[in-house]
């Protein structure tokens, strides 16, 4: 038996991977077990639970990985002070602290991190070569082209490359500064979101906007080729230097300082949004072309932070001249974990890889699920009212009642995702067909901005009724944004210009509208019974009561928490929000039924997103 443990630590969304033999056993982010979300700190409960899944303890591993190289980073970070010098140095006064006493050290913090128990070799590997590795070595194909695109990892910021059989090869990168990841961010902070955590609020604010100012940024910001590869003019931007992502110069560009987090969006930041997202699509879509032209293969894996913007991926699929896309489900920096993890079971030990008809991921479910005793424990302990419906066809129909019935509803199956999204095992769920469905999840449940998008999972049998997708292709992953089709789209209802801005909400677009995005499009996640079980079962039956193959899936947490991994968890944001049921396996809690269940008032800032 062959252990290998992988790790992604100290620097955003750490996380733990083990597999056993060549076999996933285990995988999970810092973030669910420490509740602070992106927890950047050595992944010891992810740690801890991968060795717990597998029946090891750190003595019994063979190898333990790191997935990127820190001194290569460092080198990085002293030549680019060194560059802006001495403009950096409150930046780098901040940094090398921190670099000194910790990341420097990446032995040390993984010994005391593994109990100092583990007594083996480390093994590095650089941060591109981990996300390459995690994006083809689970794909289902025996060779594809690999594209990896980030913020940065040592240099290189993308990386093209291709893998074949139990191999990777990377073969060309674009360094920084110039970066997808970090250009797409700057604009995230610069309307006013969270860097590293708010690019999916870009993302979804995107089509409120017009691209009005893609040539803008084309002709002053970035020097786009035919190849995908680019300069950007860093007198626009901070992020080398400074505290923050942009400078003044990128402020009198779009005609006044960043918005300031958590105040009214205005249309100047939806057109921006719009627009960086359409350059970002550009970016993605050369570079998806020159490496096919460079290749010549079918097929293309997808991993790097940037490969969760679904958007881009689904442009890629439609119009790159690839028959097949595979993106790896945790493509930020989790995921690295288990590409270091695989990379040393493939390439470095030369295991065989065996690809079969599906990815060797396993639904991404690698998280941990818990026993009925210690749900009905935990239940029982807060005095919960809920009733346990042991069999399994009599639960997915009480549910899909409940649903039909237009009730939002905490599921929690199984193990926990790994990765960014929910996929049927730690989602909210509600009826897509609702007119109303979309504002009240976000504002009275998530406790979000009521313009962020919702979900479709959609049975994998029908995705082509509903959507412009191929018979049965698959989205498993949910990373692929599709139209929905025309016929399934509502004419206008009234006279007068279409509204603008966040009214647009008030279009009812399509015959699933919760799900339909302003410009018609929707992030799909195809359910199969292979890899969902009982998720695909729920959505079966709400299909023979509605006749609709389709709910809303949105993740299990509230706005700045990370998904829930435990039955407590899941009780506690069940009674701090305005769900109306909660089911934990076969246990299912009514909110009007529970002690001490209460109305939550929406907060002054997500006040403004409300309508009318």
């Amino acid at each position: 038996m062959t252990a290998i443990l992988g790790i992604s630590a100290f620097y955003h969304d750490s996380a733990a991977a083990l597999i056993v033999d060549g076999e996933i056993v285990a995988a999970a982010q810092e973030e669910r077990f420490t509740r602070k979300k992106h927890d950047p700190d050595f992944p010891r409960n992810a740690v801890e639970y991968c060795l717990r899944e597998a029946g090891l303890s750190a003595e019994q591993l063979d190898y333990v990985g790191f997935y990127d190289k820190p001194f290569l980073k460092f080198e990085r970070l002293l030549e680019t002070y060194l560059a802006f010098a001495p403009q950096g140095f409150p930046s780098f006064l901040k940094s090398i602290p921190v670099w000194l006493k910790q990341k420097l050290h990446l032995r040390r913090e993984m010994n005391r991190g593994l109990g100092h128990r583990y007594k083996k070799r480390y093994i590095f590997t650089e941060h591109h070569e981990s996300h390459a590795a995690s994006a083809f070595f689970p794909s289902p194909f025996e060779e594809a082209a690999i594209l990896t695109v980030d913020g940065v990892g040592e240099w290189a910021t993308a990386s093209l490359g291709v893998g074949r059989g139990n191999r990777i090869e990377l073969t060309h990168d674009l360094q920084f500064p110039h970066s997808p990841g970090l250009l797409y961010s700057a604009f995230t902070y610069f309307c006013g979101f969270r860097v590293n955590s708010g690019e999916y609020k870009l993302m979804g604010l995107a089509p409120y906007g017009e691209p009005k100012y893609v040539d803008l940024i084309l002709d002053k910001i970035v020097d786009l080729k035919e190849d995908g590869s680019f300069r950007m003019d860093q007198s626009y931007f901070q992020y080398c230097q400074g505290l923050t992502m942009t400078s003044r110069k990128f402020a009198r560009l779009f005609g006044g300082p960043p918005r300031q987090a958590e105040s009214p969006l205005t249309e100047r930041e939806m057109d921006i949004a719009a627009s960086i997202q359409v350059v970002t699509e550009q970016i993605m879509l050369r570079m998806a072309n020159h490496l096919h032209a460079l290749t010549g293969l079918k097929n293309l894996c997808l991993a790097g932070g940037v490969a969760l913007n679904c958007v881009a991926n689904g442009r890629i699929l439609r119009e790159s001249p690839f028959d097949d896309v595979w993106i790896q489900p945790a493509a930020g920096d989790a995921g690295g974990a288990l590409g270091v993890a695989q990379f040393i079971w493939h390439q470095l030990l030369d295991k065989p890889r065996t690809v079969g008809a599906t990815d060797s991921q396993r639904g991404t479910y690698l998280g941990p699920r818990f026993p009925d005793e210690e749900i009905r424990e935990f239940l029982d302990s807060m005095d919960a009212n809920y009733v346990q419906i042991e069999e399994e066809d009599e639960l997915c129909e009480v549910i899909a009642d409940l649903l039909a019935d237009e009730k939002v509803v905490g599921w929690m199956q199984g193990r926990m995702e790994f990765g960014p999204r929910a996929l049927g095992a730690r989602s909210i769920l509600g009826d897509a067909r609702s007119t109303k469905m979309q504002s009240v999840m976000n504002l009275k449940i998530k406790f979000r901005e009521s313009f962020r998008p919702f979900a479709p999972s959609v049975l994998a049998e029908r995705v082509d009724d509903l959507f412009e997708m191929r018979p049965r292709e698959e989205s498993p992953y949910m990373l692929l944004v599709a139209p929905v089709r025309e016929e399934k789209r509502l004419a206008r209802n009234g006279a007068g210009a279409p509204p603008k801005g966040i009214n647009q909400l008030k279009e009812i677009r399509s015959i699933v509208p919760a799900i339909t995005h302003v410009d018609y499009s929707a992030r799909v996640q195809t359910v199969d019974p292979v890899r969902h079980g009982r998720y695909y079962k729920l959505i079966k039956k709400f299909e023979e009561k509605t006749g609709s193959p389709v709910v809303i899936n949105t993740s299990f947490n509230v706005r700045g928490e990370p998904i829930v991994c435990t039955p407590e968890q899941a009780y506690r944001c069940f009674m701090a929000t305005n769900m109306d049921v909660l089911v934990v396996e076969g246990f299912v809690l009514l909110k009007d039924e529970q002690p001490n269940a209460q109305e939550h008032e929406t907060d002054e800032y997500l006040a403004q997103f409300q309508l009318d």
